[in-house]
């Protein structure tokens, strides 16, 4: 009844002026409408401060997804049945709401929207502050942000990335509806109201990740997928973003939001460059026993993480291409893409793996015995190769790559029997032999078996299945031929004290061969030029 009331004096003083723009009576008009709009800022202020609760519920409290259109009550055009279902929340807020809007429907019709728009600048300024406070991202200073250390750092960004989703879907979101629904007679005004209350706290939410990348004594290889997480949740807020923030006046957070996604970009294109360069410095020396190096299990642990991220890596490195020299082998990238970008990612992943291989080749010449260096490489080529499989890795590289790859182990496991064992398989004889000729066949066999055995007793195959692959290829090798000869010659004169072994002891000899200790299969003290693994495992 006042709304209505006020809007008849608004229609009562345009008639008198029109009729004299000094009569009594519109000057008396003119000072019942100052009462009037007092009254209706007032209501106006009283609402918005009275429902902040109401109407930040969902926004604060509910985590949840934003909804489409604005709550109303059951007196607002648009209430929907559905509306009903949610209860008293978006029954209070659509009231709320509803009174908001035609408070300043009636301000504004009256020539009082600068005086509406002021209240609730001020009010509604104060909510998205204060929200952004209570979600940690209040206040990001670039300065501070740089100067901390990474301990400090990391916990800050883990936050961020669900503090930017709540604000964007939610706050910022809800913010918008309620400002466009308050003041849908005037988009001047709504224009005016929701940049006045958001760009500020926006552009300072979307500060945070070029703030992160600037600070250089936190950016090393590891730090990457952190930098991932910040350039793939921007991306993915970005359609939200951009049309949440779409008015003409709000483009410095449109322009933040791309600049941010660009600085992050351009910060993980370096940290793989770098990543690529460490590999290539790596002068730590080989491992022990010629198990999985730490260099092998750090780089594709990387590489695993990476495959991750994939689809945020295949955007950057189309907008910024990594450098491979080209074209690589053949047999080390031959899955085609139809996607040049993702095609690029492929590739540079390939050239990665032959840059640790290459560089584990290096590794493997330092051994003394060649036949170690062979099973080295069998050992770190066999954990490239699982790692690639049982990861995206294998999706990205494709079944050739692992194929081609896995039959390389194979030769190198092939090339360590026939040089480490290949003397014992000589000394067993292959066609009859008289029992003297026997006797110098088990001493020579019996020789060059326990040498073998006691050499490489510290020899280590880390993976289980490959461990009894090769322990099997082994046993077939040896045991039958060594049990033909032992049945025929074993009660022969003096043989009693010539042989040490039976074929049971073989096979016992076999099985206790390339065992780990428990404290060889991690790596922690890897440390020369890469961390031992990335930053947020």
């Amino acid at each position: 009844m006042f709304l209505e009331a006020v809007s008849s004096l608004q229609n009562m003083m345009h008639y008198y002026v029109k009729q004299s723009s000094s009569s009594e009576i519109l000057v008396r008009a003119r000072s019942l409408m100052l009462i009037a709009v007092r009254r209706l800022e007032k209501e106006f202020h009283t609402i918005l401060l009275e429902n902040r609760k109401v109407m930040d519920k969902e926004s604060i409290l509910g985590w949840s997804s934003p909804r489409v259109s604005p709550p109303a009550s059951s007196s607002t055009p648009g209430f929907t049945e559905d509306d009903r279902v949610h209860g008293n929340f978006i029954s209070a807020s659509g009231v709320a709401m509803a009174d908001l809007k035609n408070i300043a429907d009636t301000m504004i019709d009256s020539g009082y929207g600068k005086e509406c728009a002021r209240i609730y600048k001020i009010t509604r300024k104060s909510v998205i502050d204060e929200t952004l406070y209570q979600l940690g991202v209040g206040n990001l200073n670039a300065s501070q942000i740089q100067k901390m250390e990474w301990n400090i750092l990391e916990p800050m960004i883990r936050n961020w990335l669900h503090a930017v989703s709540v604000a964007i879907k939610t706050l910022f979101h809800g913010e918008r509806i309620l400002c466009d629904y308050v003041f849908s007679s005037s988009e001047i005004i709504a224009e005016s109201c929701f940049t006045e209350i958001s760009k500020d706290a926006a552009v300072n939410l979307f500060n945070f990740p070029e703030f992160v990348v600037k600070s250089k004594k936190n950016l090393s290889p590891e730090k990457i997928f952190r930098a991932l997480d910040l350039y793939e949740a921007v991306s993915k807020l970005w359609p939200e973003a951009e049309s949440i923030f779409s008015y003409g006046s709000l483009s410095p957070v449109r322009s933040q939001a791309v600049a941010a996604q660009v600085k992050l970009g351009e910060a993980v294109r370096m940290l793989l460059d770098q990543f690529e360069a460490a590999i290539q410095k790596d002068s730590s020396k080989t491992a022990s026993g010629c198990g999985v190096h730490p260099l092998t299990r750090y780089v594709m642990n990387f590489l695993v993480f990476i495959g991750d991220y994939s689809g945020a890596v295949t955007d950057i490195v189309a907008d910024w291409p990594l450098n491979i020299p080209n074209p690589l082998p053949e047999s080390y990238f031959s899955k085609p893409s139809d996607d040049p970008s993702s095609e690029a990612v492929t590739e540079w992943l390939a050239w990665l793996i032959l840059v640790l291989l290459c560089k584990l080749d290096t590794k493997a010449a330092l051994y003394n015995d060649v036949t170690l260096s062979y099973l080295f490489l069998a050992n770190n080529l066999n954990y490239v190769v699982s790692k690639v499989r049982n990861s995206n890795l294998g999706d990205m590289l494709g079944p050739e790559w692992i194929t081609n790859n896995g039959s390389k182990v194979k030769q190198y496991l092939s090339t360590y029997e026939r040089m480490g064992w290949n003397k014992a398989t000589s000394a067993l004889p292959q066609a009859e032999i008289a029992p003297e000729e026997a006797i110098e066949c088990f001493r020579r066999f019996n020789l060059i078996f326990e040498e073998e055995c006691s050499k490489q007793k510290s020899w280590v195959i880390p993976d289980p299945e490959l461990r009894e692959e090769v322990r099997l290829s082994l046993k077939r090798k040896l045991i039958p031929a060594y049990q033909v000869m032992y049945h025929k010659y074993r009660r022969a004169p003096r043989m009693e004290s010539i042989i040490r072994l039976a074929p049971e002891d073989l096979d016992n000899y076999l099985s206790c061969l390339f065992s780990p200790a428990p404290d060889t299969t991690n790596t922690s003290s890897y440390e020369p030029s890469l961390q031992s693994s990335p930053s947020h495992l």
